[in-house]
């Protein structure tokens, strides 16, 4: 019998939980037009800075980031050549310039192609010869080729361009982070109420799914891992994933998106009683988690984070490096348009901490075929500091403190 219930594990039901669940009617104000509009003004800062001559940015995640233009990338070219003067131009097919009308967020004129004709040849006939292009680095090499073959352009990588601005988030955006975060915690202790034996990591998937949409995400979770017992183990899963049993280690990471910008939380614990091994490996995942946050000043590298977590873990007695039983991969990752975009905290990693900046701490510990330990949560740089989005889980077995 799971002797953790009164900790708000296990006692009820998928439907119990779901009609518990509604809609936050206060919510983030969508990004700015104006904030739009800063954005490309930064990128043409840094385009004369770098003695560059324009940016080339593609459909997907930096289209919408900087010109509030959704679409998503495919085959044929579509994109925006913002210029270093701060002119925009969009490279879009004809016969979809219909539909890519109703999605332009900042207006720009259009360099429209047809079928049989090269977009890139195109690009070329509205920039002077020699134009030094940073290309965006999503963009497919297929097309980057054909840039790089073209006489008229001088080609470079707009990776740490782009990098260094979306890297520090706006006060717009840690809200946009913090609203579904807040809903995928909701999410999150739901899940532990509906536990049982026997459930299987489907249908606590599908409750997920069913509990984000009713927290208003019409698109549900962005994406899911259910793990039980020895499952956990293996931090990105298993092909054939166990239904749950009494005493097993629980491990539930999920996240949802809204407005763009998404969510992520892991909670570990367990579903009955713990071992003693079990209470010692989460105790000292939460000591790395909080010697993470420790770590996380302004100034010092990233790098410096996931440093002091391999210490401490050496304390404990794991590791070294990516030993195990340890830590075998980076300490986290930023969060924003992105699951996982820059800051990357890893070993190496020397970008300097600077306000603005958002990402995971999750130093899982895995205990190789017995068990896996993953406190997921995210932190945001501030001018005095770090800031948890949500409060780190309390313990093996009362992960939310009720």
């Amino acid at each position: 019998m799971n002797s953790n219930r009164s900790y708000g594990i296990g006692g009820s039901t998928p439907e119990e939980e779901l009609s518990k669940l509604s809609e936050p009617t206060t919510k983030p104000a969508p990004i700015s037009e104006k904030e739009f509009q800063n954005r490309l003004d930064k990128a043409c800062t840094a385009l004369k800075t770098k003695g560059l001559d324009a940016l080339y940015i593609n459909a997907g995640t930096n289209l919408y980031y900087f010109t509030n233009t959704k679409w998503n990338p495919s085959e044929r070219l579509v994109g925006a050549i913002l210029f270093a003067d701060g002119s925009l131009k969009y490279v879009v097919p004809e016969f979809e310039i219909g539909t890519f009308n109703d999605f332009i967020g900042i207006k720009g004129e259009l360099i429209p192609w047809a079928e049989h004709e090269s977009p890139v040849q195109k690009i070329s006939e509205a920039v002077a010869e020699g134009t030094r292009l940073a290309i965006d680095d999503t963009t497919a090499f297929t097309m980057v080729s054909r840039f790089q073959e073209h006489k008229k352009f001088k080609i470079s990588s707009a990776e740490e361009l782009i990098r260094d601005i979306r890297i520090l988030k706006s006060e717009a955006e840690i809200a946009h982070i913090q609203y579904p975060m807040d809903l995928t915690m909701q999410v999150h202790q739901a899940v532990a109420r509906i536990l049982k034996p026997g459930i299987t990591t489907s249908e606590v998937e599908n409750f997920i799914h069913k509990a984000h949409q009713k927290l208003g995400i019409a698109s549900g979770s962005y994406f899911c891992i259910v793990l039980f017992g020895r499952d956990s183990s293996f931090p990105h899963g298993v092909k054939s994933p166990n239904p749950l049993k009494e005493n097993d280690i629980v491990l539930v990471d999920t996240g949802a998106r809204y407005n763009g910008y998404l969510s992520d939380i892991t909670r570990t614990y367990i579903y009955g009683d713990a071992t003693d091994k079990e209470k010692k490996i989460w105790a000292n995942e939460k000591t790395a988690q909080l010697a993470a946050f420790e770590a996380a000043q302004l100034g010092k590298p990233c790098g410096h984070i996931d440093d002091q977590v391999r210490v401490q873990l050496e304390k404990d007695g794991l590791g070294p490096d990516y030993d195990l039983p340890g830590l075998p991969h980076r300490t986290g990752h930023g969060i924003g348009l992105e699951i996982h975009e820059h800051p990357f905290i890893l070993r190496g990693n020397d970008i300097k901490l600077q306000a603005g900046m958002a990402f995971s701490i999750e130093p899982m510990i895995v205990v190789p075929n017995e068990f896996g330990i993953r406190l997921e949560d995210h932190i945001y740089m501030t001018e005095n500091g770090p800031k948890w989005f949500t409060e780190p889980a309390h313990s093996i077995e009362n992960p939310f403190g009720v």
